[in-house]
């Protein structure tokens, strides 16, 4: 599963887009570099059911913003990205 398949499984969960839980998670300071993983992934799973796999996906763009490693884009695995820059919008607005 591509990363951004696993933010677009996230929006599916939570009704809500990435960019959209990365502001929540900013208003409640969870982007402060002391906030450790587990308190994100504890606020994810109780508030919107968010699993481990997918809550880390989030964890590191709350905390890293929407760049990735270019390891896997343009590969052909199953991991692949098309591009090293996240979409946060939601999916019914990204281009194509």
């Amino acid at each position: 599963m591509s990363f951004q398949a696993y933010l677009d499984a996230v929006e599916d969960k939570t009704g809500l887009t990435p960019r959209q839980l990365v502001d929540l998670a900013h208003e409640r300071g969870y982007d402060d570099p002391s906030v450790k993983a587990g308190v994100i992934l504890a606020w994810l799973a109780e508030d919107y059911g968010v699993g481990r796999g997918h809550g880390m996906a989030m964890v590191h763009v709350i905390k890293n913003g929407p760049g990735i490693g270019d390891k896997h884009v343009g590969s052909t695995g199953s991991h692949r990205d098309e591009s090293d820059v996240l979409w946060l919008d939601g999916k019914a607005s990204r281009p194509s």
